[in-house]
């Protein structure tokens, strides 16, 4: 092994540089589901096109995502115990790619007053992005070294957005090309999703290819254990013996309810709020994704050496400065700042918060201890976007209301933030065994 190479010395013994570009790749697969189907166009597409402007447009859009939120949280737990149990990881990862595609595909035959069809689709393929990507971060254990999460979660996450970034980019050229040729959305909108399925479908290839199982199966009685396995139990698990790791599950479920408003109602923002045509948004969103990449990337390298704690409550306030921007921006070019804004702190919150999971969890159980972190982010999917939608429908459209109620969110995740001792979290695993046998219980 060449200790040399500055990535050796990142990654785990064994594993080949092709191997985390593997890895990131599937970031760069997803990211174009979430930049271009919940945060940009389909968002924006179904509450003025599909649903037709009715008030209860933006509720019944957040209503379906909560749906395949509440799915994911009630489901993911056992399919991560199982995915350990049996080493499943990466044909699980095959299925929900397969899964999301389709439901991706789906979308193109929605069109105005297909309400029904749009919002099952909407449900089906967002349920299986969340499984791909709580498998994915499973991986980032098995793949980083201990001290260098930081750094590798980044990488993953700009290149991830990245990926969006050229989703989106095609896609402004394809929504660019045909409104002047004078096509309206319900012509273009579908193209739209079968480019954003065929861009997913192509780029995890690398991932489904490369990616190696690392936990070792256990035994076929613990198998068949574990996969009955209900939610409580992995919570009093995290509870009993890794207690700081529970406290994060509750830091991050508070913070990531804000960073699902942005993500899934910034579109319906610009365009409702801020007046932005199709175009404008997409240009808006292509810039905070450029904002994430490099916050992302540069960030990781930053939590690695001032600590997880500091890294994340530097973020956190920069989600409380950027919502008080946004509500109160009357101009683009004070919206365009906020935008910027999030784009950096959306980077350098996701990316630290998977890095710092994979810090507090037991070796040899990524995927079970990944699958509680994925139940506190799908919570807050369900509690961001609805209460914004509540919130909204409750003031007769005030978006800048439910925007400033967004920022107690994050407010929140500093007040939890303050309780987590990584120290202490880090001790409490270290002693497990990186096997496929049972955590302490």
């Amino acid at each position: 092994m060449r200790t040399s190479c500055r990535t050796d010395r990142v990654l785990q013994p064994g594993v080949k540089r092709r191997e985390l570009w593997a890895w990131a790749m599937y970031d760069f697969a997803n990211s174009g589901y979430t930049t271009v189907v919940l945060t940009t166009v389909f968002s924006a597409y179904y509450v003025g096109v599909v649903a037709q402007g009715r008030a209860w447009a933006t509720l019944s859009f957040t209503a379906a995502l909560s749906f395949s939120y509440l799915v994911v949280m009630l489901t993911m737990p056992g399919l991560g115990a199982r995915a350990d149990a049996r080493a499943a990881k990466k044909r699980l990862l095959a299925l929900s790619t397969v899964g999301c595609v389709l439901g991706t595909l789906a979308l193109a035959g929605a069109g105005p007053g297909t309400v029904v069809v749009a919002l099952a689709a909407l449900a089906v393929s967002n349920y299986f992005y969340c499984i791909g990507e709580s498998l994915i971060a499973a991986f980032l254990p098995e793949i980083a070294a201990r001290h260098a999460l930081g750094r590798v979660s980044g990488w993953g996450w700009s290149v991830g957005y990245i990926g969006g970034m050229l989703t989106l980019g095609l896609s402004l050229l394809l929504v660019s090309r045909a409104e002047a040729g004078g096509a309206q959305a319900p012509q273009y909108v579908p193209w739209v999703m079968v480019l954003t399925a065929g861009i997913f479908a192509v780029a995890a290839i690398p991932s489904l290819a490369w990616l190696r199982e690392r936990t070792p199966p256990a035994q076929v009685t613990r198998s068949a254990q574990v996969s009955s396995r209900s939610l409580v139990h992995y919570w009093r698990l995290a509870r009993d013996h890794y207690p700081d790791l529970r406290t994060l599950l509750i830091c991050g479920a508070c913070y990531h309810a804000g960073i699902a408003v942005v993500i899934t109602l910034a579109a319906v923002y610009a365009t409702q709020v801020m007046g932005f045509e199709m175009a404008q948004t997409m240009l808006m969103i292509f810039t905070v994704n450029i904002g994430a990449a490099v916050g992302a990337f540069a960030f990781g390298h930053v939590q690695d050496r001032v600590g997880h704690r500091l890294a994340l409550a530097m973020t956190l306030w920069g989600w409380v400065v950027m919502v008080l921007v946004a509500s109160a921006a009357t101009t683009a070019g004070v919206f365009w700042a906020a935008a910027t804004l999030a784009g950096l702190c959306m980077g350098t919150s996701q990316s630290a918060g998977r890095a710092m999971v994979g810090a507090l969890i037991p070796k040899g159980h990524p995927a079970e201890f990944y699958a509680l972190w994925t139940f506190a982010i799908q919570l807050a999917a369900v509690v961001g976007p609805l209460s914004y939608g509540l919130i909204t429908w409750l003031t007769g459209g005030q978006h800048r209301v439910a925007l400033l109620c967004t920022g107690l969110f994050f407010v929140a995740g500093l007040g939890v933030l303050s309780r987590i001792d990584f120290e202490r979290g880090r001790t409490a695993v270290a002693d497990v065994p990186a096997t496929g046998s049972e955590p302490a219980r």
